[in-house]
């Protein structure tokens, strides 16, 4: 069974406004940079980090009209002039900062480590579980040795049962997986998560797809097993590489779509253990999940039932001797960075290089950085805020965070579409909305974690432990909302509909995103918008599903529903035609919520924006360069998406990314907004004109 942390159960009910690296009272004037002006009427504006106000004039394009593709003519310098580093699959402006934070985080380790900590500390174990990862020699020398344990628990399994009892354990692969999440019936409580699980590749799609691309994936994939087995000594590669992918495939034959399980209403099933177990007898539920701690909550959400039933019965169909295949297969293969460089090395030519196009592997240090900071994200987190976000940037985004509730609560309250009983349960949920901002109020304790310098692999058996014991922990009592779903060094943001939670972590509040020096369109345009992105989740077609409480609850009345749903469905719709690669386009209703959240979220900024400026500047923006202040926020916009991807990686996203392909998270949201028509002079000359009956306005 692949057990699941709280952020893995969570990943169909937490939204964000980031690709995968792989998203809201009263105004104060200091939210942003203002548009004050000078006796000579010039803005004084302080220097911003991009261009002269906060936006890159020269990665523009302006040989492009505007109205034809907005998403080139605010980047096509940049996109033209820029390349994919060789050891990414894509690269953009949340790159960019990735990055950075990245060479903050190992600067912070090595700071650390280099003042000889004593044993039992944070700087400590920060110190020794990258030194681990960097140890090399050590690792080659050692070989299978470390998990020639878990290799000899699947030589010994006799039957069905044995295999079962595998499963139910933190490290053997199985078709389901299990977490800890808040009860959306009770967010007070939490509840175990049950879903679907078992394939090495992305996604279902992978597996059953005709496209020839995909074949060449399955192609791939295939030889790749066959490679883990021959690196491991063990005979038969090809022939066990031959079983497994059929049974992957049989597995995803009943795996339920990525459109199919971001559907609350479909995944929500809620059912006693008895229920839960009859489902699949054949996989001994009731016994694993006690074993692992999680066989007292009175009931369990089952995401994909059908599938879990299929599971069953694809189990009991097979030999052991293919089980035990799969999971010497999987253990290995979900190991692979803590062995001999070989398996390293192989699994980057299938992951990285083939499935995501990446040209070469990332430097060792730099994943290791990767590492720490995600094992040990709040221990370097901690010093990353002290040296990196100070805290006049936390109280300067908390006005811009009420500025954007404010402004959306002003549209809700004007929202035709939205009858009195609606509108008075949507102002109460979004009077509740708690953000948080940087960083959180507690920290992680590491006290219980051991970590040693010369065991790569024994530190990542004990950091999988340690955080399923603390989760189990969590689940003896009250839902602890102060816990963050990543380290502050992150670059996303996020809204949690069962705490209805949008938090921001530092690592997003940098240009271009936010720059305390830019120019109050530019932040607007862009921290702003992504802010409004987050609110925007509480209310998209899923999030609304949720009331204030984080409780599963339809609040909405019969004429409401229906008019969202009209609205929603026209979005789709326009999403539907959008096609990145010749012969795949992007799914409408997957990326309905993201696509929401962009439109939502850049109505929203835009009407905080200028709220701003009907309180400093009398409703008037200066010219900058020539650009009116509403062109500047809509570029700001623009900006923030600007990315290039390798095909295959963006071909993989179009299967398993709820967020749209970067150009159509610019041209799909303005092209249905008014005033950016007004502010670019767009007619029914240009490719991106819409008749205004055909814009799509929900917020």
């Amino acid at each position: 069974m692949k057990k699941w942390l709280l952020g893995g159960a969570c990943l169909a009910l937490l939204a964000g406004c980031g690709e995968p690296a792989g998203d809201d009272t009263a105004m104060t004037d200091d939210a942003v940079q203002q548009d004050s002006m000078t006796d000579d009427g010039n803005q004084e504006v302080a220097a911003a980090e991009l261009g002269a106000w906060g936006f890159d004039t020269a990665g523009m394009d302006a040989s492009v009209d505007p109205g034809d593709d907005f998403f080139r003519y605010a980047n096509g310098a940049w996109l033209d002039s820029t390349e994919i580093p060789g050891d990414l699959s894509n690269y953009g402006m949340f790159t960019e900062l990735a990055l950075e934070a990245e060479q903050h985080v190992q600067d912070i380790i090595v700071d650390l480590a280099s003042a000889s900590p004593a044993q039992g500390t944070v700087e400590q174990k920060v110190g020794d579980l990258y030194a681990s990862w960097m140890d090399t020699d050590t690792i080659e020398a050692r070989g299978l040795e470390p998990i020639q344990p878990w290799l000899d628990e699947i030589a010994a399994a006799e039957t069905h049962d044995d295999v079962a009892a595998l499963f139910a354990t933190l490290h053997h692969q199985s078709p389901f997986g299990a977490g800890i999440i808040p009860d959306p019936a009770d967010t007070t409580r939490y509840t175990v998560f049950v879903g679907q699980g078992g394939l090495g590749l992305p996604d279902r799609d992978f597996y059953l797809n005709e496209e020839e691309r995909f074949e060449e994936y399955r192609d791939a994939y295939r030889a790749y097993i066959a490679e883990i087995f021959d690196l491991a000594g063990i005979d038969g590669g090809e022939e066990k590489a031959n079983a497994i992918m059929d049974l992957e495939v049989r597995i995803a034959e009943v795996h339920w779509t990525q459109e199919r399980s971001r559907n609350i209403q479909e995944i929500y099933n809620p059912m006693p253990l008895d229920q839960l177990s009859a489902l699949a007898p054949s996989l001994n539920l009731t016994e694993g999940l006690t074993s692992l701690g999680l066989g007292s909550v009175e009931s369990y959400l089952v995401a994909q039932p059908s599938a879990i039933e299929g599971a069953g019965q694809i189990f009991a169909d097979t030999p052991v001797d293919v089980w035990q295949d799969y999971m010497t297969f999987h253990i290995l293969n979900n190991n692979t960075n803590a062995l001999p460089a070989a398996f390293d090395q192989a699994s980057f030519n299938l992951y990285g290089r083939t499935l995501n196009g990446t040209e070469e592997q990332r430097p060792r240090d730099r994943r290791g950085v990767n590492l720490v900071g995600g094992s040990l994200g709040e221990a370097v987190g901690q010093v990353y805020v002290e040296r990196h976000f100070p805290a006049s940037s936390k109280d300067q985004m908390e006005d811009l965070v009420a500025n954007l509730i404010a402004a959306f609560e002003e549209r809700l309250q004007n929202l035709e579409w939205m009858d009195e009983e609606t509108r008075e349960q949507a102002l109460l949920k979004l009077s509740t909305f708690e953000p948080r901002i940087g960083y959180p109020d507690e920290w992680t304790d590491y006290s219980d974690l051991e970590i040693q310098a010369d065991d790569l692999f024994g530190n990542l058996v004990r950091i999988n432990e340690f955080n399923w014991n603390d989760q189990l922990e969590d689940l003896q009592g009250p839902v602890d909302r102060g816990q963050w779903p990543y380290p502050p060094q992150t670059v996303n943001a996020s809204y949690n509909p069962l705490m209805n939670q949008i938090t921001f972590p530092a690592g997003i509040l940098q240009p271009p995103f936010f720059d305390p020096n830019a120019d109050a369109a530019i932040n607007y345009g862009a921290i702003g918008a992504v802010i409004g992105h987050e609110i925007g989740h509480g209310f998209d077609d899923q999030g609304r599903q949720f009331d204030e409480a984080g409780r599963i609850r339809n609040w909405w009345s019969v004429e409401t529903n229906e008019a969202f749903e009209q609205r929603s469905g026209a979005l789709g719709a326009q999403y539907d035609t959008y096609s990145p690669i010749e012969g795949m386009f992007v799914n409408g209703t997957f990326t309905m919520g993201e696509n929401i959240g962009d439109l939502g979220g850049l109505q929203m900024a835009y009407s905080a924006y200028h709220r701003h400026l009907d309180a400093c500047c009398d409703g008037v923006a200066p010219e900058l360069d020539g650009m009116t202040g509403d062109q500047r926020f809509f570029l700001a916009w623009a900006q923030v998406w600007r990315r290039l991807y390798r095909e295959d990686n963006l071909r993989q996203r179009l299967v398993t990314d709820p967020h749209s392909p970067s150009q159509y998270r610019t041209n799909g949201v303005v092209r249905n907004l008014d005033p950016w028509y007004e502010a670019f002079g767009v007619t029914e000359d240009d490719q991106l004109y819409l008749p205004p009956e055909e814009r799509v306005g929900i917020w």
